[in-house]
């Protein structure tokens, strides 16, 4: 099993990557795969990446804080920027402009939400437009914006700011769900504050031994079992609870902070998750997720209607873009926001990711 000291060592979780490209795909192929797909319930990766999102920015911050005892918000905010930023826009205006010259840009209602789309509030556009993928990125870019600074007024309280956050996460996850019964967007961040909630527990000694035995390869082969029999009994599981995700959501969210804890332990299942394939799209899955659409449109001349040859042909597309976009743009600017940063903790703690990425 992994001990406490082994983990806070660890410089990379390399399992996180066929993680992510696993949960990028489920959604291509729940947008574009047809009803075949369906029992998948693929829609429900964007909770993985959310999750994720939550543990990975949260261990950053715990490894800055110890190793250097204060947190960068300039660092923080720099790193995030160069991270999301230069793909998010030029694939927002590569879109813009095919739609313009299709003659599209008002009747596709991108026009309409374009504004929007320009300041990050992407998930208060609740209409289909060629770019409502990126509905993902404005809940995500609120919880960068905010969570740091509460993270470093938090450890303004010293030595009692891991008890004073093991409260505050808890609380904001309950307070979180019962606003869902008004405003369903804040289920997504219950999920990201999940995963801030097991970086949390496992940075803390007592809290890592807990969950500790979730990392002994028998325990590791049922978490997972376990999280593949929910993955695809999502439907019945929602029907159960009222027909609702208010519920389904976080206990969807809590299954993924499990199986994290699981495949961080060296095994089959973090070999088979860290393989180069899996390696390979991971890494890429950010501009694979927001490339979707874009890769949907080519494919739709040749399959109008959604099918297994249109999900596999936007998949490959897709990942095409990716490659482009990693080469030339994400490497280079997560390179120079690094330097911009000036000596802050950086991203090559853990392969980053998003969805929608972190």
């Amino acid at each position: 099993m992994l001990t406490h000291d082994r983990y806070l060592a660890l410089t990379r979780l390399p399992a996180l990557d066929g993680l992510r490209a696993l949960a990028a795909l489920a959604v291509v192929f729940f947008h574009h795969g047809g009803p075949v797909f369906d029992r998948l319930q693929g829609w429900i990766g964007v909770q993985l990446f959310f999750t994720l999102s939550g543990f990975l920015i949260t261990t950053l911050l715990l490894r800055e804080e110890r190793d250097t005892g204060r947190i960068s918000l300039r660092g923080f905010y720099l790193r995030r920027t160069f991270r999301i930023m230069p793909v998010y826009f030029l694939l927002l205006g590569l879109t813009t402009l095919f739609v313009t010259l299709g003659g599209r840009f008002t009747s596709s209602r991108l026009a309409e939400a374009l504004p929007l789309y320009l300041v990050f509030c992407n998930e208060l556009v609740d209409y289909n437009t060629p770019f409502g993928i990126s509905w993902t990125l404005g809940v995500e870019e609120k919880f960068y914006l905010v969570w740091p600074v509460l993270f470093l007024l938090t450890a303004a309280v010293g030595v009692k700011a891991t008890g004073c956050r093991l409260l505050l996460v808890p609380a904001a996850i309950a307070g979180l769900l019962l606003a869902a019964e008004w405003s369903p967007l804040t289920v997504h961040y219950a999920s990201i504050l999940v995963g801030c909630l097991l970086a949390l527990v496992l940075h803390h000694p007592t809290g890592f031994a807990i969950l500790r035995p979730l990392t002994h390869p028998a325990a590791i082969a049922l978490v997972v079992a376990g999280f593949l029999v929910l993955q695809f009994n999502i439907g019945p599981l929602r029907t159960l609870l009222g027909g609702g995700w208010t519920l389904v959501v976080p206990l969807y969210a809590v299954a993924v902070a499990l199986l994290l804890t699981a495949v961080i332990a060296p095994g089959p299942v973090q070999r088979a998750l860290s393989c180069k394939p899996m390696a390979f799209v991971g890494k890429r899955s950010y501009s694979l997720y927001l490339s979707q659409s874009m890769a949907a449109s080519v494919m739709s001349p040749l399959v109008p209607e959604p099918s297994t040859i249109k999900a596999l042909g936007a998949s490959l597309i897709a990942l095409g873009i990716a490659c482009l976009l990693y080469r030339w743009v994400e490497t280079p600017a997560i390179r120079y926001g690094r330097r911009l940063a000036d000596g802050g903790t950086t991203d090559r703690f853990l392969p980053m990711k998003q969805p929608g990425h972190s």
